[in-house]
């Protein structure tokens, strides 16, 4: 071992873990995500003082609190304003945007979307239980249209957001999908997300015990959930399934699951994912599939490359200062307006 690698510090989940008492109800599927969270954070090897969690209001907003990092509990919507501000600032520091489907979609939909188009360099965690929980149970912007709630008794008429759709539509370079359940899953679609350079969204299904339990039912039951998740990584043949037998391929426009070995369909026949498209067209396709007829698309969906927003200002800021006259404070007042008394 050579004199720098001895210098090197090897974290463990729990240099990441703060003294806190965790308060979130038993079963919520945010515990699943902060255990991950914090793994990723000590694969990553980014000091706990150069790490950053930001969140607004939530339950899951409390998750600064169960990191040994810098954070800041910010208020309802306002996460992306302040994490923009944080990386800007400082862009050497790792910062991670904790945020819910009501926090981030419904009062902090702007502030998102302008973080997602501007591509500033933040991991941002949307932790989608289709539901507000801290407030006690009204339905949320990806709410499904007819679920009765409190704040819909005779059932939602409102259509949900998908949040694949608007990171797309805001010219997003970065989107994943985890599952709580799926711990493998989760931690290699957060490594991807915090080695992307700039926006990175990661739609984090969880489920919530109290106000929405079962809500992510239909995939995350261990015994069938082979057959209707795909895990996507970049590279590879788009196969899923318990036995590894089902496949993606185009039928004209359209995704078409088959069965390998069967109509003459071999793994040769399978599309390949590529996540560095810059078209978002196929990202959008397997972002959007739904259950039954098509398997839900979990990891990493998109993942280009393009100028971040905090790469954009610090160049602007050197290029402005090696053109300026102006290099101390002296020199700053010199250029002002001055009169004697």
């Amino acid at each position: 071992m050579d004199s720098l690698t001895s210098q090197i510090k090897q974290y463990t989940p729990k240099d990441f873990k703060s003294d806190q008492y965790v308060r979130w109800c038993p079963g919520c599927g945010d515990y699943a995500v902060l255990n991950s969270l914090q793994k990723v954070m000590a694969d990553l090897g980014v000091a706990p003082q150069d790490t950053v969690v930001i969140s607004g209001i939530g339950c899951s907003s409390r998750l600064p609190y169960y990191t040994s990092s810098y954070g800041f509990h910010t208020i309802h919507g306002r996460g992306a304003a302040i994490a923009t501000g944080v990386k800007v600032a400082n862009p050497k520091l790792t910062v991670w945007q904790v945020t819910g489907d009501g926090d981030c979609l419904a009062i902090g939909g702007n502030h998102f979307i302008h973080s997602v188009r501007r591509n500033v360099d933040i991991n941002v965690l949307i932790f989608n239980n289709q539901i507000y929980g801290l407030t006690k149970g009204q339905y949320s912007p990806t709410t499904k249209k007819g679920y009765i709630t409190k704040s819909s008794p005779f059932g939602t008429v409102e259509r949900p957001f998908r949040p694949a759709e608007l990171t797309m539509g805001a010219r997003g370079t970065f989107f994943g999908r985890l599952l709580d359940v799926d711990l493998k899953t989760a931690q290699m679609t957060m490594l991807a997300a915090a080695n992307h350079k700039g926006a990175s969204i990661v739609e984090c299904l969880v489920n919530c015990v109290i106000f929405n339990d079962g809500a992510h039912a239909w995939i995350a039951e261990k015994e069938t959930r082979a057959d209707r998740i795909i895990v996507l990584e970049h590279g590879k043949r788009m196969i899923f399934g318990k036995d590894n037998n089902k496949g993606l391929i185009l039928s004209g426009f359209n995704l078409k699951v088959v069965n390998i070995g069967e109509n003459g369909i071999t793994e040769d026949d399978i599309l390949i994912h590529d996540a560095k498209c810059t078209d978002t067209t196929m990202h959008m396709k397997l972002a959007l599939m739904e259950g039954p007829e098509m398997p839900i698309a979990m990891g990493v969906i998109r993942d280009v490359e393009d100028e971040t927003y905090d790469d954009a200002v610090e160049s602007q800021i050197e290029q402005v200062k090696a053109k300026s006259k102006v290099k101390t404070f002296d020199d700053l007042i010199a250029t002002l307006e001055q009169w004697e008394i």
